[in-house]
Formats: structure tokens, sequence, C-alpha cells
């Protein structure tokens, strides 16, 4: 049995406005826009400082990328130097192997011109030797001629083989001084210390 509502237990409320709620969504409504406003403000600072922050890193990104850049020329630079120093003195060592190949060859030409021209001045010697022990007439002429010849021959042969000395120690000074200089560049260069 369901029972119908009685008019007494059924009350109506009537919603009235009051000049306090007008006053307090006017209030509500003052602050929501504020906090709008202030909301958007600090998105926009936010947004200026997020904007000035990039920029800041992308400015400090680019100088560190440059001065890397810089240091890396810098240094491709150095290296391209010392290659070209390295090329340029292998060049110059290779010359003074040169030059002294070159003296050591004519100083042995000359070595060999000067022992064939001894070795023939002692064979035209021993044959005028020869020609006069041929026509000794006795045992004391023969033996004086070929104690001449002897002593001839030692002197001549001591005297040629002094002057083939000289010339030897002559051709190896000539034949050493490019690569000696080249030495004594090389030691001057590699005692002074690297340019920074």
């Amino acid at each position: 049995m369901a029972t119908e509502p009685n008019a007494e237990t059924t009350r109506e409320v009537a919603l009235v406005e009051t000049p306090t709620d007008q006053v307090a969504e006017t209030a509500t409504e003052s602050v929501a826009q504020i906090t709008v406003e202030a909301a958007s403000e600090a998105v926009e600072t936010a947004d200026v400082t997020i904007n000035k922050t990039i920029e800041e890193g992308a400015s400090q990104a680019r100088m560190t990328m440059e001065q890397g850049m810089q240091q890396v020329t810098k240094t491709a630079e150095g290296f391209y130097k010392a290659a070209e120093e390295a090329a340029e003195f292998g060049r110059g060592n290779m010359e003074a192997f040169t030059k002294a190949t070159q003296a050591l060859t004519a100083g042995f030409q000359d070595l060999g011109k000067q022992y064939f021209a001894m070795s023939q001045a002692l064979s035209e010697h021993a044959m005028e030797s020869a020609k006069a022990l041929s026509g000794v007439k006795s045992l004391k002429e023969a033996t004086d001629i070929q104690a001449a010849f002897a002593k001839a021959s030692i002197e001549r042969t001591m005297s040629e083989t002094a002057k083939l000395q000289e010339a030897a120690y002559r051709l190896a000074e000539q034949a050493s001084a490019p690569i000696t200089a080249r030495m004594t560049l090389a030691a001057e260069k590699f005692s002074r210390p690297l340019a920074a």
C-alpha cells in the first residue's frame, strides 16, 4: 500500500536570492577572474623565462661549439704545420744524403785515379829496375841496383800511401759534411721546446 503524499509532508523550498548570495557570486567571479589572470601572467612569465633560458642555453652552446671548432682548427693547423716541417726536414735530409753520395762517388773516382797513377809509377820504376838489372855485369852491381830499387820503391810507396790516406781523410770529411750539418740541425731542432 502506497500512500500518497500528504500536503503536510510535502514542502516546497523556494530558493530566494539574497544580496549576500549576489555578493558571494560576484566575489567568486572576481576571485576566479583574478586567479585566471594571475595564472595567465604566471604562464606568460614562465614562457618568457623558459624562452630566455632556452636562448641563453643555445647561445652558450653556440659559443662552446665555436670555441671548440676554433680549438680543433688551431690543433689541425698545428698538425699540418708539423707535417709540413717534417716533410721539409725529410727533404733536406734526402738532399744531404744525395750530396754526400755524390761527394763520396767523386772522391772514390779521384782515389782510384791516384791509386792507378801510383801503381803505374811503381810499375814504371820496376821496369826501369828490371832493365838496369838485365845489363849488370856483376853480382855486386845487381845487389846495388836491387837495394836502390827496393829503397826507392818503399820510399815512393810510403809517400804515395800518405797522399792516399790524406785524400781518403778529406773525402770522408767532404762526404760526411752534409750529413753532419743535418744532424746538427736535427739536434738543434729537437732540443728546442715545442711551441704552444
